[in-house]
């Protein structure tokens, strides 16, 4: 689980660079050796500098890494994951600034069709080479737009790795049958092709730094080998001549060169050219050298043409921040789309999906068997979002965007309304043309579901339509409890590293009252949703992935409190917690605690835990510290007495008064505590703000007597 450091050549054990919590899937140094790029099956990327081990962490794969590639010029670094997405991450904000959804997804690196090994062009970074299926795919760099495509007709498997040459000029990729191929990349044609003699899948491919014709390769039963001559004698000619005409302008001449060059254009006595961009004009020059049709018409002119190209390379290009990528749709409750997963998971039951080669399927269970049996059906609609309630079970699938004709196709939302009366206790709804469902949920007496037209639907739980409006932004979860239904979305860009979400509010009854109306909703710095829900007395919840949940205060203008740091409960730093439930009384958090990575497997049963709520106040380790948080969590804790009363719902009298109590004895103790520090002042304002109770004020008055506190007491 560690990154073991030798020295060459005696091997000599030189200390441990980096620690992870499951096995190491892959790492690579950059050209200098100074740093290491590592990614492992707990799902995490560290970046190590290898003199003082210190390390950059990279969050955000839901499932094991595949392969890793650091950027030449250590801007940025390239990632593939067991989820299915091909991840872009600058290094200096440690966020994904691009994402491409295109692998197949699996639960681990030994079930993976691919390695999906990835290549920066050397030197510049230019492009960035991903094996995808049968092709490699070159994406360019800043834009991230694919700029060029490399297949042949003889490749029958998956390719799985692919690596530039040292010029940059060539690539060769691999096949999960054997199959060794190298392309020109100024041609686009494969030049070369070699296939394994026993037709073993090759797991590495590296070219030789010291010339471009040779290859070594590594095969899954651990036999090295090499490809000699990989470049044919037709094509080396004109590379020969690229590289040493290319030569010219490799030392500190091509300065003196260029500068000469922009002089003349500019004219003698004419500084408004001193800060032009020379590794422009360097690179404008080479261009030429490469380009045997602009090599004719510059010599033809005596490159007339070049001052002015110089002068227009020469103006600055504005560098924008980078943009934080938007976070994707989740359903609360769930595990990323592998073979095995959690559909919801929440406090009526759970809801898995099986989704092999052998098996599409969905098991329902529920908590408490006395609301319906166990479910076992099969997924031939290929759902992929569930929620559950005692009434209903809700189950969405996206379909098929591409195909506009087909009503088969169409994204389809699915209730089992078991609670019927009826014998037809299953209804089936099918989007308009093009709507894909993002999030679902049900609350009691209804259903709703989210689009990617930003359209919000609302059904009855018999299956009628009800209300259709919009969200300004994409959504990012939702959720509902009773007849509240909340939505989050984009609301917006954030600043680099974090989310802008918004966040609505509905109490979907008689006088559909907006509670939060697109107000901003807070997560932590550099981190994202993960958890949208209600409490079991109706208070909405959230969760990011700083492992802070917050509550909203709704006896406090609705603004959101954190009421616990899950982070604080766990040993390891790539531990977490992952939120099935919330309790206000008595106040726990029910989770899974899943260690080294952020979700739990759907196999053995996962064990959830019971945390505690804690508010996050100064000085909790003094008792005065102690007791003001008691009185706090209590207030804020109890605060759904008063929303039940306002909607006219019936409620156990005695648990409010026990809060009361509880708050009442707690200020009691703290105005104790402030007689005795002779914190007469402060005293008098824990009677005077907070006491709300005679009883309560009887006791300070005697109490202060007591202590002989005359001005006190008699202040009461």
């Amino acid at each position: 689980m560690s990154i073991q450091l030798h020295k060459f050549p005696d091997g000599a054990p030189d200390g441990v660079l980096a620690r992870f919590t499951a096995p190491v899937t892959h790492m690579c140094f950059n050209k200098q050796g100074t740093m290491i790029l590592a990614g492992s099956s707990d799902f995490m990327i560290k970046l190590v500098v290898v003199e003082d081990r210190s390390s950059r962490v990279f969050y955000g794969h839901q499932a094991p890494i595949l392969s890793v590639a650091l950027d030449p010029l250590e801007e940025y670094i390239a990632s593939s994951s067991c989820d299915g997405t091909v991840r872009i991450w600058t290094i200096a904000d440690q966020v994904s600034e691009m994402s491409w959804n295109i692998l197949p997804k699996c639960n681990d690196i030994t079930f993976s069709k691919t390695l999906c090994r990835i290549s920066w062009k050397p030197g510049s970074g230019e492009f960035v080479a991903v094996p995808i299926e049968k092709e490699v795919r070159l994406y360019a760099r800043d834009t991230w737009e694919l700029v060029q495509t490399l297949t042949d007709d003889q490749i029958k498997e998956v390719v799985s790795i692919a690596a530039f040459s040292p010029c940059g000029n060539f690539l060769a990729a691999a096949c999960i049958d054997g199959l060794m191929l190298v392309w020109s990349i100024n041609s686009s044609k494969c030049i070369e092709r070699q296939k394994h003699e026993k037709g073993f899948t090759v797991c590495n491919l590296v070219w030789n730094p010291k010339g471009n014709n040779e290859l070594a390769y590594t095969d899954v039963q651990g036999q090295v080998g090499t490809l000699e001559d990989v470049i044919p004698n037709d094509c080396q000619p004109q590379s020969a001549a690229v590289g040493a005409a290319s030569d010219l302008f490799a030392d500190d001449d091509e300065d003196f060169m260029l500068t000469a060059a922009a002089q003349a254009a500019a004219g003698d006595g004419d500084d408004s050219n001193d800060d032009m961009d020379f590794s422009a004009q360097k690179k404008r020059l080479q261009a030429l050298l490469h380009d045997d049709d602009s090599m004719d018409t510059a010599a033809a002119d005596g490159f007339t043409n070049l001052p002015g190209a110089v002068e227009e390379l020469a103006v600055p290009a504005a560098r924008l921040p980078p943009q934080t990528a938007l976070q994707s749709a989740f359903q609360p409750g769930s595990t990323p789309e592998l073979s095995h997963r959690f559909m919801v998971w929440n406090s009526v039951g759970v809801v898995r999906a099986y989704n092999t080669e052998e098996e599409n399927s969905i098991d329902i269970e529920f908590h408490d068997t006395a609301t319906h049996h166990a479910m076992h059906i099969s997924n031939h609609l290929e759902l992929t979002l569930a929620d559950i309630s005692a009434e209903a079970v809700l189950l969405a699938g996206e379909g098929d965007s591409t195909d506009t004709e087909s009503t088969t196709a169409a994204s389809k939302l699915v209730c089992m309304h078991f609670s019927s009366w009826d014998s037809n206790k299953e209804w089936t709804v099918a989007m308009p043309t093009g709507e894909v469902i993002k999030a679902a949920c049900l609350g009691i007496g209804w259903a709703s579901v989210v689009t990617d037209h930003c359209n919000v639907r609302v059904f009855t739980i018999g299956g009628l339509q009800r209300e259709v409006f919009s969200i300004p932004g994409p959504v990012v979860s939702m959720a509902a409890h009773s007849d509240q239904l909340m939505i989050v979305y984009h609301s917006g860009a954030g600043v680099p590293g974090d989310q802008c979400l918004g966040v609505t509010l509905i109490h979907l009854n008689k006088r559909k009252t907006m509670i939060l109306d697109g107000t901003r909703l807070p997560v932590s710095p550099r981190t994202k949703l993960t958890w949208l829900g209600f409490s079991a007395e109706g208070t909405p919840m959230t969760l990011d992935s700083g492992g802070v949940v917050r509550m909203l205060n709704k006896s406090f203008s609705n603004v959101w409190c954190q009421v616990a740091n899950l982070k604080s409960h766990t040993k390891g730093k790539s531990d977490n917690y992952w939120v099935v439930g919330v309790t206000e009384n008595p106040s726990h958090i029910r989770c899974i605690l899943c260690k080294g990575k952020a979700y739990p497997a759907t196999l053995p049963q996962p064990i959830v835990t019971l945390l505690p709520f804690e508010l996050p106040l100064c000085e909790m380790s003094t008792e005065k510290g102690v007791l003001e948080e008691q009185y706090w969590k209590s207030k804020l804790l109890s605060g759904h007495f008063g929303f039940w009363k306002s909607l006219g719902l019936e409620f156990d009298e005695n648990e409010q008064l026990a809060a009361i109590n509880t708050q009442q004895e707690a200020l009691i103790k703290l105005f104790a505590l402030s007689c005795r520090a002779d914190r007469e002042f402060r005293a008098e304002e824990i009677c005077d703000s907070f006491m709300s109770t005679e009883q309560a004020m009887q006791l300070a008055i005697k109490y202060a007597s007591r202590m002989k506190h005359m001005s006190l007491a008699n202040s009461r």
